[in-house]
């Protein structure tokens, strides 16, 4: 019997689907179940103590975010991750953040340039301790500061439309990562470039980052 390393959480205020959809996602994007690994309806209700049923609602709710495929006759499957998805949705990305880090250069404040600072902190510290999860939460605020910034509703909604698709690029990127070196020196000149109010150095770096992620994760593809 497979062990899908995924316990059951509460929330008395989410329908029993909800919850059970929040775990199994979170399965997924934390990488504790792979890419192409089978889901198994009667597994997971066994494993999480619930019935089927709200297992197949849940399952649906995953593959419209995309986080599951549903094979006819085979069940459903942890979506795999393609170089075509990869390619897809971080040029969408490398378009965002440039657009978000030249607003950000216009707009930030000197409070968020030091929040920006104390985050980066929080990123090297978690990564010279090994924990890979505080790792991804100080990036992932660093690079959400930048987009609160901009105060563009419209810019933010859809980075969060596509957050867990790049989310769950990134916990593969920050996977590979023997070495913050480059990272670390990417933020670094993004934060001198708002703090000079630099539009063009701002929106430069910010591409390199995100071409850095992709050829890193298309380098290593065969890991997922």
């Amino acid at each position: 019997m497979t062990d899908y390393k995924i316990k059951m959480g509460e929330n008395e205020y989410l329908p029993l689907r909800d919850v059970v959809f929040n775990n199994i996602k979170d399965g997924i994007l934390t990488g504790r179940l792979r890419p192409g690994e089978r889901l198994l309806e009667n597994q997971l209700a066994d494993e999480l103590g619930v019935s089927r049923t709200p297992i197949r609602e849940a399952l649906r709710m995953l593959e419209i975010e995309n986080l599951v495929d549903l094979i006819p006759r085979k069940g459903a499957q942890v979506k795999k991750m393609s170089e075509k998805d990869i390619k897809d949705i971080l040029e969408i990305r490398k378009v965002l953040d440039e657009l978000a880090a030249g607003h950000a250069a216009e707009n930030i404040t000197k409070q968020e340039i030091a929040e920006l600072k104390k985050l980066h902190s929080d990123f090297v510290e978690a990564f010279e301790r090994g924990d890979r999860e505080a790792v991804l939460e100080a990036d992932t605020k660093f690079h959400d500061v930048i987009f609160n910034t901009t105060k563009n509703d419209k810019l933010i909604q859809i980075i969060s439309n596509i957050s867990i698709q790049i989310y769950r690029y990134r916990i593969a990127y920050l996977k590979l990562l023997t070495s913050i070196a480059v990272p670390t020196q990417q933020h670094l000149e993004l934060i001198k470039a708002f703090e000079k109010r630099d539009v063009q150095k701002a929106k430069k770096v910010s591409g390199e980052h995100i071409d850095d992620q992709a050829r890193e994760i298309l380098k290593s593809l065969k890991e997922f």
